[in-house]
């Protein structure tokens, strides 16, 4: 069997998990102008609370580090695009949390498809979800999938950005596809929209201004006091580049049954998260991404919270 072959047996296998898209990239140190910029976003502190996105730089640079004799990353995209939407009166949560966490659905996704890798190819693998230091959004592009627009999301052409991306690193030698070299060109919608200005003129995003940071990310007994002016009815995340970039317009909804909006996330308001205790959200939101946030930083985020009238 060819490595063409064994190629169209892989994204095929792929397609039948649920995935919408697939690509191989050489696994190979990742291009100096990207690490640049990245140690750059570091050092001017743009990452914010998220403390972790300065370690395992080695790791971060070269996905070889990930698996010994790795020679292919096998990016992988998975819509979450909402089926439905919640009503007027909830507290917003953003789209990625609707449903089952998806570093569940994923893992399991991506272990099933390493597993048919190494069975077709007699090949070593190693899946990734975004807990692992590997940087999707550049193998994404690298493999073909999307390109990396102004808010820092990766954009399917024809398809838009809300995705989710997994990988496998895996010692196969697959055919590389092409890279996507497609831009935002000069639209600017996503920098308009953003509530808190928190996109810059190099094209980073510094999270210690982004809402989507600062309501999951930060545990801060108290954001800074700006944040209520800005955060509207949002407790989970926040959209906003997403929901107004014009790639998105045409975003079909998930087919993907674990990211069907959960009952609570349905119903979600100020009042049913004042009345919810720590073992309550623990229960609730078991296999949510929501657990992420943890109990007292969603009733912080509610507190701020403005809720829209039905």
């Amino acid at each position: 069997m060819s490595l063409n072959d064994i190629a169209t047996l892989i994204k095929s296998q792929a397609a039948s998990l649920g995935f919408d898209t697939c690509g191989f990239a050489a696994a190979a140190p990742v291009d100096e102008v990207a690490v640049q910029r990245y140690d750059r976003w570091i050092a001017q502190g743009h990452n914010g609370c998220m403390a972790w996105a300065a370690n395992h730089h080695d790791l971060r640079r070269d996905p070889s580090l990930l698996l010994d004799g790795a020679q292919t990353v096998i990016s992988l995209a998975l819509n979450y695009y909402p089926v439905r939407f919640q009503p007027a009166g909830t507290l917003r949560v953003a789209y990625y949390a609707y449903g089952r966490d998806y570093h569940e659905v994923l893992r399991e996704k991506l272990s099933e498809l390493a597993q048919f890798v190494e069975q077709t190819t007699g090949c070593a693998t190693r899946p990734c979800v975004d807990s692992a230091p590997i940087r999707e959004r550049y193998w994404a592009q690298r493999a073909g999938l999307g390109f990396i627009g102004r808010n820092n999301c990766l954009i399917i052409p024809g398809k838009g950005s809300f995705f989710f991306l997994g990988e496998i690193v895996t010692t196969a030698q697959l055919p590389p596809d092409e890279p996507c070299t497609l831009t935002c060109g000069d639209c600017g919608q996503c920098v308009d929209a953003c509530p808190t200005q928190a996109m810059q003129a190099d094209g980073t995003v510094d999270a210690s201004r982004c809402l989507s940071c600062l309501l999951i990310e930060d545990h801060s007994e108290e954001l800074p006091h700006w944040v209520a002016e800005v955060v509207g009815d949002r407790v989970v995340g926040c959209d906003e580049c997403q929901l107004c970039c014009p790639h998105n317009v045409g975003a079909i909804p998930t087919t993907i049954e674990d990211f069907t909006p959960t009952d609570i996330v349905m119903t979600l308001t100020r009042e049913r998260i004042a009345a919810m205790t720590s073992g309550e959200f623990k229960r609730l939101f078991a296999h949510s991404a929501i657990s992420r946030l943890r109990y007292k930083t969603l009733c912080r985020n509610a507190r701020l919270a403005s809720p829209k009238k039905p």
